[in-house]
């Protein structure tokens, strides 16, 4: 299916692992020219030419840590005068962090806040302009958890529902400036964030292998395996694309039916 984003131009937060970097590999192989951004330099350098090997098409890495709205403008800017628009914004970069209520702390809080809320609403801030010339779109990473958290779920639950909130709201604000805003809610996916938390389980269980870690999970999930970010990847580009003409304020579930709601 050609997905008609050949020629757009995409930012990609947290586009050097994981989710982002599916993204960004779907977009470019489709002919969009992507940017992709995250705190380390090195890491983008690296990602970006294995993504433009494999696409064939142009990826640019640009270090930016979205929780300072300057390097968010910077990124904006730095995008726009290489490529003269921006189409595409994806606002993917976070992590988990889950504690019970009793337990979270103020730093906690304020970390996953800035990482997530702040970050997405300085990005929208400074690409709006240019959305509104591209009738572009915008797609948001958000979890499940953001519409039934669990216990012991704060803060990323409550940053989430937030991510969830400003994306139904931005898709009624900007509809009249044909600006179409989705986020996908994910579940377990494989990606490196799982590998550090491997590290932290094996405080408790040493001999625990990433096929035995994935392997708890995936009980978890009622289609029975842990998702590839490739699987989220391939929704965001479909999403951002053309063929979603008509889709917008959307909050899609990619967790293997493990959500209670739709």
């Amino acid at each position: 299916m050609d997905l008609g984003v050949s020629g757009k131009v995409a930012i990609i937060t947290g586009g050097s692992d994981g989710i982002g970097r599916a993204a960004a590999e779907r977009l470019s192989k489709e002919g969009a020219l992507v940017a992709i951004a995250s705190r380390t330099q090195a890491d983008l350098d690296r990602v970006s030419e294995e993504i433009s090997a494999q696409s064939g098409n142009e990826v640019i890495g640009i270090a930016t840590d979205v929780r300072d709205e300057e390097t968010v403008r910077k990124l904006i800017e730095s995008v726009v005068q290489k490529w003269g628009r921006i189409d595409i914004l994806i606002n993917n970069a976070g992590t988990s962090s889950a504690s019970r209520f009793e337990e979270m702390t103020d730093a906690q809080l304020d970390e996953d806040f800035s990482l997530k809320v702040k970050g997405a609403i300085y990005c929208v801030r400074h690409a709006l302009p240019h959305l509104k010339k591209a009738k572009g779109c915008i797609c948001n990473t958000t979890t499940p958890g953001g519409k039934v958290p669990g216990a012991a779920s704060q803060p990323t639950a409550l940053s989430r529902a937030a991510g969830i909130s400003l994306t139904k709201t931005w898709a009624n604000e900007f509809a009249g400036d044909g600006i179409r805003v989705n986020t996908i809610c994910v579940g377990f996916l494989k990606s490196g964030q799982h590998k550090r938390h491997l590290q932290a389980a094996r405080d408790k269980n040493p001999d625990l292998t990433l096929d035995g870690y994935y392997e708890r999970l995936a009980s978890l999930v009622p289609i029975g395996r842990v998702g590839e970010a490739s699987e989220a990847g391939d929704v965001i580009a479909f999403l951002c694309s053309s063929v979603a003409s008509y889709i917008t304020g959307t909050a899609v579930n990619v967790d293997g039916g493990q959500s209670p709601v739709v």
